[in-house]
């Protein structure tokens, strides 16, 4: 009777210990559906409250804990100047009237110290404009003063002209490679990366360009809610994953890349330099990628090229496939701005997106001719982008539409202060700094975690990829990593470091990494706080050796 009654407790106990393992594996597949940023959201919060009482490390974050000074500081005196001029034809309490162009530049340079680095800086920056622009220097100040106040609607809606020079310019100077590209290049300033993500899927289904059951490409792994704008909005677009993995150093194989070449695949959507891999794709994946737009030429990509400046000698896939690439960049990381939201869409002036529109049936001619028709009396001439514009308004507010202008004047600001560095011949020490506090936050983690540093040119060292399994099983073998895989879901593994170690990572999987991946982001904690991030994360993974023992021991 006893043996029975063992056998039956140990069978119910297999059987409750399924149970309890199925129910976590749901909660991890539940969790997965909410989105990466979501679970790492409740693991701040628990991290506030962590039993071992230590300071909250939360490497889960893109934001860099770093500003740059120049442009605001610039931005403020050029505020204060336009101000000025503003007064000049009324003045009376609060109230000031509107600049005048005559003599602006003349008032310009009086105003301006040479020994003052920011005045010194607007000057440079006007002078580039001038000289090696092209620009009209009274019209660029009237530009930048009348912008700067904002007392006027963007005008032309999409960019003001000589703002679309000098973004132009900037992207030709840290994005192309080489590629002469800037003369052909129209620039729509948006509200961030993100909005600017936004309006392009939303103004190529309303064009008809992708429409529901359309198989779009999907780069992975990539930031996750890129993954997630597919399906919402009743899209209703088929994705299809074009891998990247370690064993490739995170570039995309030959195999992958020819998924692309079916006619059946309309777009393909892309970070690069990756999120959360953190690298740039190889020259010779462009040159794939060449040959893969030469088998399907109506394909439209779609590339998110943030990171680009922290990857060494860096190339666009705008660079090589103009005429196909919708390019897509924000100041954000680099410059330390995501409160500002300023970010742009470029497109080539012969793209992939007008062929298409002007090859579409009648019956969406005829549809899209009476939506844009309320806007401009040659709807059907209306370019891609400048409908990007007018969807962002619902086309009716298309006269309003369009970045404010203080914002577009910052950017101005921001990429002016690469630009003066670039045409002088010498190197930007922003960026070059930029560049060298992520190198230095990456090879101390590295270190701390016992792994060997890539320090490949492809490597922008943004984030990585940290594989927590091979960490386990290099450090406890193989019998360990198979009780950590049986007893710890990776997201119980992530609560247990925020609980427990108050340190907060974020979740491989949900950008489509493999299973066991963290991602760590090196842009906003100082360099020893990734070493302490190591130390904790081999902290729990002590105690979780000494459970299992325990474990294992009872069990025999």
């Amino acid at each position: 009777m006893m043996k029975r009654i063992l056998c039956l407790a140990a069978c119910l106990c297999v059987l409750f210990t399924a149970v309890a393992r199925a129910d976590r594996a749901a909660e991890e597949q539940l969790m997965k559906e909410i989105g990466a940023f979501e679970i790492t959201a409740e693991q701040r919060e628990l991290a506030k409250t962590n039993e071992a009482g230590y300071p909250v490390l939360d490497a889960g974050r893109g934001n860099p804990n770093w500003i740059n000074t120049q442009a605001r500081y610039a931005f403020t005196r050029l505020m204060n100047f336009a101000v000025g001029e503003c007064e000049r034809t009324l003045n009376e309490g609060s109230m000031a009237g509107q600049a005048k162009r005559e003599g602006i530049g003349a008032r310009f340079d009086a105003a301006m110290d040479p020994a003052d680095a920011t005045d010194a800086f607007l000057t440079a920056a006007v002078n580039y404009c001038a000289d090696t622009l092209g620009l009209d220097r009274d019209g660029l100040l009237k530009e930048l003063v009348d912008a700067v106040i904002g007392g006027y609607y963007p005008s032309p809606s999409r960019c003001l002209p000589n703002t679309e020079a000098i973004l132009n310019a900037f992207l030709q100077a840290t994005l192309y490679g080489g590629a002469d590209l800037s003369a052909r290049t129209n620039v729509f300033p948006t509200e961030g990366g993100s909005a600017a993500m936004v309006y392009i899927f939303e103004a190529l289904s309303h064009n008809r360009l992708l429409k529901k059951g359309d198989t779009i490409a999907i780069a992975t792994p990539i930031f996750t809610p890129y993954m997630q704008i597919p399906a919402v909005k009743d899209y209703g677009l088929v994705s299809v994953d074009v891998s990247s993995s370690a064993e490739e150093d995170w570039d995309i194989a030959e195999e992958e890349l020819a998924k692309l070449e079916s006619p059946e695949v309309k777009a393909f959507f892309l970070v690069n330099p990756s999120n959360p891999a953190s690298r740039a794709l190889s020259e010779k994946t462009l040159e794939r990628l060449c040959r893969v737009v030469e088998k399907n030429p109506d394909l439209i990509i779609l590339t998110d090229d943030v990171y680009g400046t922290f990857a060494k000698d860096f190339r666009s896939v705008y660079a090589v496939l103009p005429e196909n690439t919708i390019l897509v960049y924000s100041f954000s990381k680099l410059y330390g701005v995501t409160g500002w939201r300023i970010g742009l869409i470029a497109m080539h002036e012969d793209n992939v997106c007008d062929r298409l529109l002007a090859g579409l049936p009648e019956e969406d001619k005829a549809y899209l001719r009476g939506e844009y028709s309320i806007v401009t009396t040659e709807p059907d001439a209306m370019p891609f982008l400048d409908r990007v514009v007018a969807d962002s308004r619902s086309i009716g507010l298309y006269h309003t539409s369009g970045l404010s202008t203080p914002s577009q004047v910052f950017m101005d600001l921001l990429a002016l202060s690469h630009l003066v560095y670039a045409d002088a011949g010498g190197e930007d020490p922003y960026i070059r700094l930029a560049n060298d506090t992520v190198h230095a936050r990456y090879t101390a983690l590295m270190k701390a975690l016992g792994l060997t540093p890539d320090d490949s040119a492809a490597n922008a060292q943004y984030y990585t990829l940290v594989d927590v399994y091979a960490l386990a099983e290099a450090e406890y073998g193989a019998e360990f990593l198979d009780w950590l895989r049986e007893e710890r879901t990776q997201i119980e593994f992530l609560n247990d470091l925020a609980s427990r170690k108050g340190v907060v990572l974020m979740y491989g999987p949900g950008f489509s990494a493999p299973e066991g991946t963290v991602r760590i982001s090196l842009a906003n904690l100082n360099t020893e706080d990734y070493v302490e991030i190591a130390r904790r994360l081999f902290e729990l993974l002590d105690e979780y050796y000494a459970e299992s023992e325990i474990g294992l021991a009872n069990a025999a």
